[in-house]
Protein backbone atom coordinates (compact mmCIF):
# COMPACT_ATOMS: atom_id res chain seq x y z
CA UNK A 1 0.00 0.00 0.00
CA UNK A 2 1.18 3.71 -0.54
CA UNK A 3 2.95 6.09 1.69
CA UNK A 4 0.18 8.29 0.68
CA UNK A 5 -2.25 6.26 2.86
CA UNK A 6 -2.88 6.72 6.50
CA UNK A 7 -0.66 4.89 8.20
CA UNK A 8 -3.52 3.37 10.29
CA UNK A 9 -4.70 2.45 7.14
CA UNK A 10 -1.56 1.03 5.92
CA UNK A 11 -1.49 -1.35 8.74
CA UNK A 12 -5.38 -2.62 9.10
CA UNK A 13 -4.49 -3.74 5.26
CA UNK A 14 -1.24 -5.31 5.32
CA UNK A 15 -3.22 -7.47 8.26
CA UNK A 16 -6.10 -7.85 5.82
CA UNK A 17 -3.07 -9.79 4.10
CA UNK A 18 -2.93 -12.27 6.81
CA UNK A 19 1.07 -12.28 7.41
CA UNK A 20 3.05 -9.99 8.86
CA UNK A 21 6.56 -8.27 7.84
CA UNK A 22 8.88 -5.71 8.92
CA UNK A 23 11.30 -3.56 7.15
CA UNK A 24 15.14 -3.99 7.36
CA UNK A 25 18.07 -7.10 7.08
CA UNK A 26 18.61 -10.05 9.98
CA UNK A 27 20.88 -12.77 9.99
CA UNK A 28 19.70 -16.60 10.77
CA UNK A 29 17.31 -17.92 13.06
CA UNK A 30 14.24 -17.41 15.41
CA UNK A 31 13.88 -15.49 18.82
CA UNK A 32 12.26 -18.15 20.96
CA UNK A 33 13.20 -16.64 24.16
CA UNK A 34 10.93 -17.55 27.53
CA UNK A 35 8.12 -14.52 27.24
CA UNK A 36 5.53 -14.28 29.72
CA UNK A 37 2.48 -15.56 28.95
CA UNK A 38 -0.68 -13.26 28.05
CA UNK A 39 -4.14 -14.22 29.04
CA UNK A 40 -5.82 -15.59 26.89
CA UNK A 41 -8.32 -13.42 24.62
CA UNK A 42 -12.03 -14.41 24.78
CA UNK A 43 -11.96 -14.65 21.01
CA UNK A 44 -9.26 -17.81 21.42
CA UNK A 45 -11.22 -19.28 23.79
CA UNK A 46 -14.17 -19.16 21.66
CA UNK A 47 -12.50 -20.18 18.77
CA UNK A 48 -11.39 -23.46 20.79
CA UNK A 49 -14.89 -24.09 21.96
CA UNK A 50 -15.96 -24.07 18.42
CA UNK A 51 -13.30 -26.06 16.87
CA UNK A 52 -11.85 -28.13 19.99
CA UNK A 53 -15.51 -28.58 21.63
CA UNK A 54 -14.10 -27.61 24.57
CA UNK A 55 -15.52 -25.31 27.81
CA UNK A 56 -14.29 -21.88 28.61
CA UNK A 57 -12.20 -23.55 31.67
CA UNK A 58 -11.13 -26.31 29.90
CA UNK A 59 -9.60 -24.46 27.21
CA UNK A 60 -7.64 -22.31 29.49
CA UNK A 61 -6.21 -25.14 31.50
CA UNK A 62 -5.34 -26.70 28.02
CA UNK A 63 -3.62 -23.47 27.02
CA UNK A 64 -1.75 -23.16 29.76
CA UNK A 65 -0.82 -27.04 29.61
CA UNK A 66 0.82 -26.56 26.72
CA UNK A 67 3.00 -23.99 27.23
CA UNK A 68 4.61 -25.56 29.99
CA UNK A 69 5.16 -28.90 27.42
CA UNK A 70 6.65 -26.47 24.93
CA UNK A 71 9.16 -25.29 27.53
CA UNK A 72 9.75 -28.46 28.84
CA UNK A 73 9.96 -30.67 25.37
CA UNK A 74 13.90 -29.49 24.97
CA UNK A 75 14.85 -29.80 28.37
CA UNK A 76 13.25 -33.48 28.07
CA UNK A 77 15.08 -34.32 25.18
CA UNK A 78 18.24 -33.63 26.54
CA UNK A 79 18.17 -35.65 29.14
CA UNK A 80 16.89 -38.29 27.49
CA UNK A 81 19.99 -38.68 24.89
CA UNK A 82 20.14 -41.32 22.49
CA UNK A 83 17.72 -42.97 24.11
CA UNK A 84 14.95 -40.48 23.07
CA UNK A 85 12.05 -41.84 21.42
CA UNK A 86 9.53 -38.62 20.78
CA UNK A 87 7.29 -36.88 22.62
CA UNK A 88 3.83 -35.90 22.54
CA UNK A 89 1.50 -33.95 24.74
CA UNK A 90 -1.44 -36.10 26.21
CA UNK A 91 -4.65 -33.81 25.95
CA UNK A 92 -6.18 -36.09 28.94
CA UNK A 93 -4.11 -35.62 31.00
CA UNK A 94 -2.49 -32.54 29.77
CA UNK A 95 1.30 -33.43 30.82
CA UNK A 96 4.20 -34.28 27.88
CA UNK A 97 4.92 -38.00 27.81
CA UNK A 98 8.50 -38.68 26.79
CA UNK A 99 9.49 -41.57 25.44
CA UNK A 100 12.55 -44.00 25.98
CA UNK A 101 14.00 -46.84 24.86
CA UNK A 102 14.23 -50.04 27.11
CA UNK A 103 17.35 -50.17 27.50
CA UNK A 104 17.80 -46.85 28.56
CA UNK A 105 19.80 -47.02 31.97
CA UNK A 106 17.30 -46.17 35.45
CA UNK A 107 19.78 -43.11 35.53
CA UNK A 108 18.38 -41.50 32.41
CA UNK A 109 14.78 -42.00 32.75
CA UNK A 110 15.18 -40.25 36.75
CA UNK A 111 16.80 -37.57 34.87
CA UNK A 112 13.80 -37.33 32.40
CA UNK A 113 11.35 -38.05 34.54
CA UNK A 114 12.83 -35.16 36.58
CA UNK A 115 11.73 -32.90 33.84
CA UNK A 116 8.44 -32.76 34.85
CA UNK A 117 7.14 -35.34 32.14
CA UNK A 118 5.90 -38.48 31.78
CA UNK A 119 7.99 -41.06 30.85
CA UNK A 120 6.91 -44.52 28.74
CA UNK A 121 9.13 -46.89 27.42
CA UNK A 122 9.27 -48.47 23.94
CA UNK A 123 11.22 -50.66 21.59
CA UNK A 124 12.74 -47.84 18.73
CA UNK A 125 14.43 -44.55 19.45
CA UNK A 126 13.56 -41.43 17.79
CA UNK A 127 16.60 -42.13 15.54
CA UNK A 128 15.76 -45.67 14.30
CA UNK A 129 12.27 -44.07 13.40
CA UNK A 130 13.63 -40.86 11.78
CA UNK A 131 16.02 -43.52 9.70
CA UNK A 132 12.64 -46.12 8.85
CA UNK A 133 11.32 -42.77 7.49
CA UNK A 134 14.09 -41.31 5.42
CA UNK A 135 14.72 -45.06 3.33
CA UNK A 136 10.78 -44.39 2.95
CA UNK A 137 11.54 -40.80 1.29
CA UNK A 138 13.49 -42.40 -0.96
CA UNK A 139 10.80 -44.89 -2.71
CA UNK A 140 8.45 -43.39 -5.40
CA UNK A 141 5.25 -43.16 -4.12
CA UNK A 142 1.86 -43.89 -6.70
CA UNK A 143 -1.24 -40.73 -5.94
CA UNK A 144 -2.80 -43.49 -3.79
CA UNK A 145 -0.26 -43.34 -0.95
CA UNK A 146 -1.16 -39.78 0.74
CA UNK A 147 1.55 -39.59 3.14
CA UNK A 148 3.88 -40.88 5.71
CA UNK A 149 5.30 -39.45 9.05
CA UNK A 150 6.85 -40.69 12.60
CA UNK A 151 4.10 -41.41 15.21
CA UNK A 152 5.83 -41.43 18.43
CA UNK A 153 2.85 -42.44 20.55
CA UNK A 154 2.84 -45.74 18.39
CA UNK A 155 6.36 -46.02 17.83
CA UNK A 156 6.02 -46.79 14.46
CA UNK A 157 5.79 -45.08 11.31
CA UNK A 158 2.53 -44.47 9.95
CA UNK A 159 2.04 -44.68 5.83
CA UNK A 160 -1.24 -43.00 4.71
CA UNK A 161 -3.08 -44.77 1.91
CA UNK A 162 -6.34 -43.00 0.10
CA UNK A 163 -8.72 -45.37 1.30
CA UNK A 164 -10.07 -46.14 -1.96
CA UNK A 165 -7.10 -47.03 -3.71
CA UNK A 166 -6.29 -49.39 -1.21
CA UNK A 167 -6.51 -52.65 -3.77
CA UNK A 168 -4.51 -50.76 -6.27
CA UNK A 169 -1.39 -52.95 -7.54
CA UNK A 170 0.96 -49.60 -7.23
CA UNK A 171 0.59 -48.88 -3.56
CA UNK A 172 0.15 -52.90 -2.40
CA UNK A 173 3.78 -52.40 -4.31
CA UNK A 174 4.91 -49.38 -2.20
CA UNK A 175 3.49 -50.88 1.05
CA UNK A 176 5.31 -53.82 0.71
CA UNK A 177 8.56 -51.80 0.23
CA UNK A 178 8.22 -49.78 2.81
CA UNK A 179 7.40 -52.06 5.52
CA UNK A 180 11.09 -53.34 4.85
CA UNK A 181 12.68 -50.76 5.67
CA UNK A 182 11.66 -50.83 9.48
CA UNK A 183 8.56 -50.59 11.76
CA UNK A 184 5.77 -49.37 9.73
CA UNK A 185 1.99 -49.62 10.31
CA UNK A 186 -0.16 -48.98 7.49
CA UNK A 187 -3.43 -46.44 7.79
CA UNK A 188 -5.92 -44.71 5.47
CA UNK A 189 -7.67 -41.22 4.83
CA UNK A 190 -10.41 -39.75 3.20
CA UNK A 191 -9.16 -38.20 0.17
CA UNK A 192 -5.41 -37.00 -1.69
CA UNK A 193 -3.68 -34.41 -0.74
CA UNK A 194 -3.66 -31.22 -2.87
CA UNK A 195 -2.38 -27.33 -2.22
CA UNK A 196 -4.90 -24.48 -1.42
CA UNK A 197 -4.28 -21.85 -3.72
CA UNK A 198 -6.54 -20.38 -5.32
CA UNK A 199 -7.85 -18.41 -8.25
CA UNK A 200 -8.08 -14.45 -8.06
CA UNK A 201 -11.05 -13.54 -6.39
CA UNK A 202 -11.23 -9.34 -6.16
CA UNK A 203 -10.84 -8.22 -3.14
CA UNK A 204 -9.03 -10.84 -1.76
CA UNK A 205 -4.90 -10.41 -0.61
CA UNK A 206 -2.21 -11.26 -2.04
CA UNK A 207 -1.56 -11.92 -5.44
CA UNK A 208 1.05 -12.95 -8.05
CA UNK A 209 -0.15 -14.15 -11.48
CA UNK A 210 -3.82 -15.37 -11.54
CA UNK A 211 -2.81 -17.18 -8.25
CA UNK A 212 -3.85 -16.08 -4.64
CA UNK A 213 -2.16 -16.93 -0.99
CA UNK A 214 -2.08 -15.63 1.87
CA UNK A 215 0.70 -13.81 4.25
CA UNK A 216 2.51 -16.05 6.33
CA UNK A 217 5.31 -14.31 9.37
CA UNK A 218 7.27 -11.34 9.40
CA UNK A 219 10.66 -11.73 8.77
CA UNK A 220 13.39 -8.90 8.83
CA UNK A 221 13.11 -7.82 5.23
CA UNK A 222 9.91 -9.43 3.75
CA UNK A 223 7.17 -12.55 4.70
CA UNK A 224 7.33 -15.67 4.35
CA UNK A 225 4.93 -18.01 2.72
CA UNK A 226 3.92 -21.36 0.49
CA UNK A 227 6.74 -22.08 -2.36
CA UNK A 228 3.76 -23.38 -4.55
CA UNK A 229 2.29 -19.45 -4.41
CA UNK A 230 5.22 -18.75 -6.89
CA UNK A 231 8.46 -19.07 -8.00
CA UNK A 232 11.94 -16.96 -7.77
CA UNK A 233 11.01 -13.33 -9.38
CA UNK A 234 7.70 -13.78 -9.37
CA UNK A 235 6.13 -10.45 -8.22
CA UNK A 236 4.02 -9.99 -5.73
CA UNK A 237 0.51 -7.62 -5.46
CA UNK A 238 -1.02 -6.77 -2.54
CA UNK A 239 -5.20 -6.70 -2.08
CA UNK A 240 -5.64 -3.05 -3.81
CA UNK A 241 -3.31 -4.41 -6.67
CA UNK A 242 0.21 -2.51 -5.72
CA UNK A 243 3.21 -3.58 -5.93
CA UNK A 244 4.87 -5.21 -3.07
CA UNK A 245 7.70 -7.27 -4.21
CA UNK A 246 9.31 -10.40 -5.25
CA UNK A 247 9.83 -13.74 -4.16
CA UNK A 248 13.40 -13.93 -3.43
CA UNK A 249 13.45 -17.22 -2.61
CA UNK A 250 10.93 -20.34 -3.20
CA UNK A 251 11.24 -24.00 -3.00
CA UNK A 252 8.20 -26.85 -4.39
CA UNK A 253 7.98 -29.89 -4.03
CA UNK A 254 10.56 -31.45 -1.91
CA UNK A 255 9.82 -28.03 0.29
CA UNK A 256 6.57 -25.89 0.38
CA UNK A 257 8.06 -22.55 1.57
CA UNK A 258 9.30 -19.43 -0.42
CA UNK A 259 10.14 -15.90 1.27
CA UNK A 260 8.82 -12.27 -0.12
CA UNK A 261 10.95 -8.85 0.15
CA UNK A 262 8.86 -6.07 1.16
CA UNK A 263 8.95 -2.27 -0.44
CA UNK A 264 7.38 0.04 -2.67
CA UNK A 265 5.56 2.20 0.40
CA UNK A 266 4.25 -1.30 1.85
CA UNK A 267 5.96 -1.98 5.77
CA UNK A 268 5.25 -5.03 7.82
CA UNK A 269 4.08 -5.85 11.37
CA UNK A 270 4.22 -8.85 13.78
CA UNK A 271 1.13 -9.84 13.79
CA UNK A 272 -1.41 -12.64 12.93
CA UNK A 273 -4.71 -11.52 12.17
CA UNK A 274 -7.49 -12.42 14.24
CA UNK A 275 -10.59 -11.83 11.95
CA UNK A 276 -12.60 -10.83 13.97
CA UNK A 277 -13.01 -13.80 16.03
CA UNK A 278 -10.23 -13.26 18.29
CA UNK A 279 -8.03 -10.09 18.61
CA UNK A 280 -5.03 -10.03 16.19
CA UNK A 281 -2.32 -11.77 17.95
CA UNK A 282 1.37 -10.40 18.59
CA UNK A 283 4.07 -12.88 17.25
CA UNK A 284 6.57 -13.14 20.05
CA UNK A 285 8.85 -16.37 18.89
CA UNK A 286 8.69 -19.56 17.11
CA UNK A 287 8.97 -22.40 19.94
CA UNK A 288 7.94 -25.25 18.34
CA UNK A 289 5.14 -27.29 19.93
CA UNK A 290 4.00 -30.83 21.02
CA UNK A 291 2.14 -33.41 18.86
CA UNK A 292 -0.81 -33.11 20.44
CA UNK A 293 -1.15 -30.00 21.26
CA UNK A 294 -3.24 -27.14 19.89
CA UNK A 295 -3.25 -24.89 17.32
CA UNK A 296 -4.73 -22.10 15.13
CA UNK A 297 -4.37 -21.06 11.51
CA UNK A 298 -5.02 -17.64 10.38
CA UNK A 299 -5.92 -17.46 6.33
CA UNK A 300 -7.14 -15.14 3.75
CA UNK A 301 -10.26 -17.34 2.56
CA UNK A 302 -11.32 -19.28 5.75
CA UNK A 303 -10.33 -17.27 8.56
CA UNK A 304 -9.41 -18.24 11.83
CA UNK A 305 -9.76 -21.91 12.93
CA UNK A 306 -8.24 -24.11 15.78
CA UNK A 307 -7.56 -27.57 15.61
CA UNK A 308 -4.39 -30.01 17.27
CA UNK A 309 -0.59 -30.93 15.55
CA UNK A 310 -1.51 -34.70 14.89
CA UNK A 311 1.85 -35.77 13.15
CA UNK A 312 5.44 -34.29 12.77
CA UNK A 313 7.76 -35.01 10.23
CA UNK A 314 5.64 -36.14 7.62
CA UNK A 315 6.61 -36.21 3.64
CA UNK A 316 3.30 -35.25 1.77
CA UNK A 317 2.60 -37.15 -1.61
CA UNK A 318 1.15 -33.78 -3.88
CA UNK A 319 0.42 -34.70 -7.32
CA UNK A 320 2.75 -32.09 -7.77
CA UNK A 321 5.94 -34.32 -5.83
CA UNK A 322 6.78 -35.30 -2.30
CA UNK A 323 7.00 -32.05 -0.01
CA UNK A 324 9.19 -33.21 3.60
CA UNK A 325 9.37 -32.33 7.00
CA UNK A 326 5.72 -31.40 7.15
CA UNK A 327 3.82 -31.02 9.98
CA UNK A 328 0.04 -32.90 9.73
CA UNK A 329 -2.98 -30.85 11.88
CA UNK A 330 -6.68 -31.19 12.20
CA UNK A 331 -7.41 -27.47 11.41
CA UNK A 332 -9.34 -27.06 8.30
CA UNK A 333 -8.59 -25.00 5.59
CA UNK A 334 -9.45 -23.88 2.01
CA UNK A 335 -8.24 -22.51 -1.36
CA UNK A 336 -6.43 -19.17 -0.89
CA UNK A 337 -5.45 -20.23 2.78
CA UNK A 338 -1.98 -21.43 0.90
CA UNK A 339 0.95 -19.40 2.64
CA UNK A 340 -1.15 -18.78 5.75
CA UNK A 341 0.18 -18.46 9.36
CA UNK A 342 0.16 -21.37 11.94
CA UNK A 343 0.63 -20.12 15.48
CA UNK A 344 0.02 -21.72 18.89
CA UNK A 345 -0.48 -18.79 21.55
CA UNK A 346 2.27 -15.99 20.69
CA UNK A 347 4.85 -18.73 18.72
CA UNK A 348 4.88 -18.99 15.79
CA UNK A 349 4.92 -22.31 13.96
CA UNK A 350 4.34 -22.69 10.06
CA UNK A 351 3.19 -21.59 6.87
CA UNK A 352 0.02 -23.63 5.14
CA UNK A 353 0.76 -25.99 2.64
CA UNK A 354 -1.92 -28.43 1.74
CA UNK A 355 -4.60 -30.73 3.01
CA UNK A 356 -8.07 -32.68 1.84
CA UNK A 357 -11.04 -31.47 3.29
CA UNK A 358 -12.83 -28.04 4.15
CA UNK A 359 -13.92 -26.12 6.68
CA UNK A 360 -17.57 -27.17 6.14
CA UNK A 361 -17.00 -31.04 6.29
CA UNK A 362 -13.68 -31.08 7.96
CA UNK A 363 -10.48 -32.58 6.63
CA UNK A 364 -6.74 -32.17 7.60
CA UNK A 365 -3.85 -29.45 6.82
CA UNK A 366 -0.38 -29.65 6.40
CA UNK A 367 2.36 -26.86 7.41
CA UNK A 368 6.05 -26.75 6.88
CA UNK A 369 7.56 -25.52 10.00
CA UNK A 370 8.78 -21.83 10.54
CA UNK A 371 12.11 -22.50 11.77
CA UNK A 372 13.34 -24.68 8.86
CA UNK A 373 12.42 -22.10 6.98
CA UNK A 374 14.17 -19.36 8.65
CA UNK A 375 17.25 -21.13 8.86
CA UNK A 376 17.00 -22.08 5.12
CA UNK A 377 16.96 -18.49 4.04
CA UNK A 378 18.99 -16.83 6.80
CA UNK A 379 16.17 -14.71 7.96
CA UNK A 380 15.14 -13.92 11.67
CA UNK A 381 11.62 -14.03 12.71
CA UNK A 382 10.09 -10.29 13.46
CA UNK A 383 8.94 -10.69 16.83
CA UNK A 384 6.52 -8.17 19.46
Amino acid sequence: MRRTRLMYTGLAALLVLGGWTASGTGQAAADDSPTAVEPASAGLLQAMQRDLGLSKDRAEARLAAERTAMDLTPKARKAAGSTYGGSWFDAQSERLTVAVTSDAPPATVGKVRATGVSVRTVAHSARQLDATKARIDRLSAPSGVSSWHVDPMANTVVVNVVRDKRADNDVRKFVSRARATGPVTVETVGAAPSTFAAGTVGGDPYYTGNVRCSIGFSVHGGFITAGHCGQAGAGVRGWDGSYIGNFQGSSFPDNDYAWVNVGSGWWTVPVVLGWGTIPDRLVRGSAEAPVGTSICRSGSTTHWHCGAVLAKNETVNYSQGAVHQMTKTSVCAEPGDSGGSFISGDQAQGVTSGGWGNCSGGGETWFQPVNEILGRYGLTLHTA
